[in-house]
C-alpha cells in the first residue's frame, strides 16, 4: 500500500527501524518546547496562540516521519508546516495590512500560484535547489519586509531576521545528503532546531506588533 511505503532520504537513516534516526527524531522537541514557550507569551493574542498550537503539531508530525519514515508520516510532517505558512500569511494580511477576512483569504490563496511559479526556478539554485519546495517562504517573508519597512519598521526588521534564520536552516537541510561521508549523522537535525527557533521568532514578531498596536490604542483612548 502506497501510504506504508518506506522513505529513506537522510544520512542518519540506515534501516527501517523505529529509532533509525534518533537525532532527527529527538530534535523535534525543539518545536514543542518553543511552542509551549510561545503559548505562554501569547496570552491575549488568539492568532499567536493558534500558530503556537500548529508549531507544536509540526514537531509531532516531524517526529512521526523520522521514526516511521513512511508516506503517511511524511504527510503528517508537511501538513502542519503548510497550515502554519497559510495561517501566518492570512494573519499578516488581516491584522497588519488591515484586509477584511474575505480579501485576506483571497490574498493568502495567491501563495499557491506563487509557489507553483517559483519552485521550478528555485530548483536551479546551487545547494539550496534540493529544498526548492521551501524557498518560496523566505523569499516571500523578505518581500513582505520590504513592503512593510515604512509602515511597520520593527515588524519588517523581524521578518528579515526570520528569513535569514530560515535560509541558514534550509542550508542545513540541503547539505544533509552531500555530507553523509563526512558527517554520518547528517545535518538535518539542525533544520529542526533552527526551524523551531525561526517559527517561534515569527510568532513573537507578530505578537509584539499586535501588543504594540493595542498599547498605542489604549494610550489614545486614555487621553
Amino acid at each position: 500500500m502506497e501510504l506504508l511505503r518506506q522513505i529513506d532520504g537522510y544520512c542518519e537513516r540506515l534501516g527501517p527501524e523505529y529509532w533509525a534516526e534518533p537525532l532527527n527524531a529527538v530534535t523535534n522537541a525543539a518545536f514543542v518546547v518553543v511552542a509551549l514557550w510561545m503559548w505562554r507569551r501569547s496570552a491575549g493574542v488568539p492568532m499567536a496562540r493558534a500558530l503556537s498550537v500548529i508549531l507544536g503539531l509540526i514537531g509531532v508530525g516531524s517526529y512521526l516521519f523520522h521514526t516511521h519514515a513512511q508516506v503517511w508520516s511524511a504527510i503528517a510532517d508537511v501538513a502542519p508546516i503548510a497550515a502554519f505558512i497559510l495561517l501566518y500569511i492570512f494573519t499578516i494580511n488581516r491584522d497588519v495590512w488591515g484586509m477584511r477576512t474575505g480579501w485576506a483569504l483571497g490574498a493568502t490563496a495567491l501563495f499557491f500560484p506563487y509557489a507553483a511559479a517559483t519552485i521550478p526556478l528555485f530548483q536551479y539554485v546551487p545547494v539550496l535547489g534540493v529544498s526548492a519546495g521551501y524557498l518560496p517562504v523566505p523569499v516571500l517573508i523578505l518581500i513582505y519586509a520590504v513592503l512593510l519597512r515604512r509602515g511597520a519598521p520593527d515588524l519588517a526588521r523581524g521578518f528579515v531576521i526570520g528569513a535569514l534564520i530560515l535560509f541558514v536552516s534550509l542550508t542545513a537541510r540541503s547539505v544533509d545528503g552531500m555530507l553523509c561521508a563526512q558527517i554520518p549523522m547528517g545535518t538535518h537535525f539542525l533544520w529542526h532546531i533552527l526551524n523551531g527557533i525561526m517559527l517561534g521568532w515569527m510568532i513573537e514578531v507578530y505578537r509584539r506588533y499586535v501588543s504594540s498596536i493595542a498599547g498605542r490604542n489604549q494610550v489614545v483612548s486614555d487621553t
